[in-house]
């Protein structure tokens, strides 16, 4: 795919901008201790790498990973406790960007590139990984799976492009899901692979692949 120098970047929030495990491994094993203190749940812990190998996909998809025989209500209420203690911690200032993530952004942004955050997470839970990192008033747009209810990262990128008037622009993530999002909307793939969530090949569709973030600042000087 022909890459030129984008008029805007498109950004997957978890293992791309987030360490999310910084917060999420925590607030997943108060969650499963929760579930277990009101009844609602009574074995043990699932790997916590069951969920975190599931960063990418949509939430209920990550649940059918981590939880495939429990009920709807079971995941139901999983959802909402893993959302609490994943804000609790935000509100608190735990988590942290990947390294060079805020200054890359600010430079980007001061070049005139517009940045959105594409990401199948929940919408308050992305909005305040923006948020509580200082980083919101880089974005043009935040785009949330949760928010506009798409089944598919292709389908939220095709919704946020057409919104905000998009012609071109780079797609940057760490997933397979990333890869599948950009070129269904013909747009180059940035592959990320610091994050160590993803499977072995799962960025090899990739256009361009990073193995820091700052790195996007020497793809965009040495673009066309």
């Amino acid at each position: 795919m022909k890459r030129s120098r984008p008029e805007a970047m498109l950004f997957d929030l978890d293992g791309t901008l987030f360490e999310t495990e910084t917060i999420s491994v925590p607030a997943y094993h108060a969650t499963f201790d929760h579930l277990r203190r009101e009844g609602t749940y009574t074995g043990e812990t699932p790997p916590v790498e069951r969920f975190l190998g599931g960063l990418g996909l949509l939430l209920e998809q990550i649940w059918a990973r981590v939880l495939p025989d429990a009920g709807t209500d079971v995941i139901r209420r999983a959802d909402e406790l893993m959302l609490h203690y994943q804000m609790e911690a935000l509100r608190r200032g735990d988590g942290r960007l990947y390294p060079g993530v805020k200054e890359t952004l600010q430079t980007l942004h001061a070049q005139g590139i517009r940045l959105f955050v594409a990401s199948n997470g929940l919408e308050l839970y992305v909005k305040e990984v923006v948020r509580s990192a200082g980083i919101g008033h880089l974005f043009e747009g935040l785009y949330s799976a949760g928010e506009f209810q798409t089944r598919s990262k292709t389908d939220l990128v095709k919704l946020l492009l057409e919104r905000h008037g998009v012609r071109s622009a780079w797609m940057v993530g760490d997933r397979s899901s990333d890869v599948e999002a950009g070129h269904g909307n013909g747009l180059p793939v940035v592959g990320c692979k610091y994050a160590q969530f993803g499977k072995p090949g799962e960025l090899d569709k990739a256009d361009m692949i990073i193995t820091a973030f700052p790195q996007l600042l020497d793809l965009i000087d040495s673009g066309e």
